[in-house]
């Protein structure tokens, strides 16, 4: 066996080659993975495009997937991601209305929209919304390399100092009692909205509660409530081919008739109505109750 004189200075051998050639990689150096939406309303192509996603060997990990632009929109209220790709054509709410959506809710993230239709009309609207990129299917390997590049280059996301930052600095003053509650209630549409419930989420009294809406958003506690339920059905006719009855439940009506009679108080018209009206929603019989 030869011995090494460690006297003379000199590295040995070995630690000679492992100081001439280190092996490095990016995730090893500590570079950011990005976090990816997937929408597509086949499981078959998100698993493709996931795979895809992954050969490319490029910093992106897709957080979540989902089959319609609805279901996007409700998981972004709780999840986030950097980067959204999206089909066009799906059920309930298709690709460019789910980018109009996301921008209507100031929500800033990029869009890649991947479609099958070699339509210049597609192409000029998706771009129109604000969208990154366009794909066709199928997605090549290269080509998908080749737009996340890009987008790696252009559109980075906050250091990863700024966003390990407590939400306490990023955000200069406390949200408002009535911010909180009028947050909590959009999230909860759904479900059982009470005073009670929306006092003890601020604590605070619920006479107290009451007074501070009649205070700053000059109507009652109720009455908001309503009018944000009547909003988001809306919305949800316009956007979406949901049936009214599913509607109905995702605002926090389990009576239709109930749904429809207060609609109208609010609207002046049915939901069927509403959405019979030229540039308001879908409509036809597998769009009714």
């Amino acid at each position: 066996m030869e011995l090494w004189d460690y006297g003379s200075g000199r590295l040995p051998p070995q630690s000679l080659e492992r100081t001439v050639h280190p092996k490095s990689t990016e995730k090893e150096a500590g570079a950011s993975v990005y976090r990816v939406l997937l929408i597509d309303d086949e499981r078959w192509v998100r698993i493709s495009l996931k795979k895809v996603i992954e050969k490319t060997g490029l910093p992106f990990h897709v957080v979540h997937e989902a089959s319609d632009g609805l279901e996007a929109l409700d998981w972004l209220k709780i999840g986030e991601a950097d980067l959204i790709l999206t089909d066009v054509k799906m059920p309930v709410m298709e690709g460019l209305r789910f980018v109009q959506e996301l921008r209507l809710n100031d929500r800033t993230q990029s869009i890649i929209v991947i479609s099958g239709y070699d339509d210049f009309q597609y192409v000029q609207q998706a771009l129109r919304s604000g969208v990154f990129d366009y794909l066709l299917k199928p997605v090549e390997l290269e080509e998908m390399r080749a737009c996340l590049t890009k987008w790696m280059n252009q559109y980075r996301p906050p250091s990863d100092e700024a966003a390990r930052r407590p939400a306490s600095l990023s955000k200069p003053l406390e949200q408002s009692p009535i911010g909180q509650v009028q947050d909590y209630i959009r999230a909860h549409l759904s479900g059982d909205i009470t005073l009670t419930k929306a006092a003890a989420l601020v604590h605070l009294n619920p006479s107290y509660l009451s007074q501070l809406f009649k205070q700053q958003l000059n109507r009652n506690f109720i009455d908001y409530v309503a009018e944000m339920r009547m909003e988001e059905a809306k919305r949800l006719l316009s956007a979406t081919s949901l049936r009214i009855s599913e509607i109905a439940d995702r605002v926090g009506y389990s009576d239709v008739a109930y749904f429809s009679n207060t609609f109208k108080k609010w609207n002046g018209c049915t939901p069927s109505e509403y959405r019979r009206e030229p540039g308001k929603g879908l409509s036809g019989p597998e769009h009714e109750a």
